[in-house]
């Protein structure tokens, strides 16, 4: 583990020793990397306590944000964070590059926030589920509730390619997952399970 993992972990300790949640996860695969879900993902809490629940677990993470948080006078600590900045109006490329570094070994989680938005919507974007099948890394699936104040890792699965399927899995586990506000919740729902 190297020091800014050491370091990040500590601070995540002490935060969720503070804090009124409870840290609640399944064991990761030893090999470090994969595709974090992170969900609900209904206020930026929800992405924080993620970032916190990663560190706590002591693993390197990546996630998406819009490029306009990568401006001064945050915009290095989004990229200290793990951030890579994305340009919503042009997002050609982007699973491609992302499989392009783990083809290349670089070993990390991405966290990606599947709902893109902290509204409720009809359907979870599917980049998650495509990074995962063009690159074999397994999904894991993080989570916050704050019904039961509880939050973590759950179960980390290798997708079939059986959209239905994989999704059933993922559905069963956040059936009951509420996030902070549970009214902008979106059901785990790819626009491919209605368009097939």
């Amino acid at each position: 583990m190297t020091t800014d993992v050491l370091l990040r972990q500590r601070i995540a300790r002490v935060y969720w020793r503070l804090s009124r949640w409870t840290v609640v996860s399944e064991p990761l695969p030893r090999d470090g990397a994969g595709i974090l879900v992170a969900a609900p993902h209904t206020s930026n809490w929800d992405f924080v306590h993620m970032l916190a629940i990663s560190a706590e677990a002591g693993i390197s993470v990546k996630y998406l944000g819009k490029k306009t948080l990568f401006t001064p006078p945050f915009g290095w600590l989004m990229r200290a964070l793990g951030g890579i900045p994305v340009d919503r109006s042009a997002p050609q490329g982007l699973v491609e590059d992302l499989t392009s570094r783990v083809r290349a070994g670089e070993r990390f989680y991405l966290v990606v926030t599947p709902e893109g938005t902290r509204s409720a919507g009809t359907y979870w974007k599917s980049g998650f589920y495509r990074i995962a099948m063009d690159t074999g890394l397994p999904l894991t699936l993080g989570f916050v509730d704050r019904t039961t104040m509880t939050a973590g890792l759950g179960p980390t699965f290798t997708p079939t390619g059986d959209v239905h399927a994989d999704m059933d899995v993922i559905r069963a586990f956040y059936a009951d997952k509420a996030g902070h506000d549970p009214a902008r919740r979106t059901e785990p729902r790819l626009r491919e399970e209605d368009a097939g």
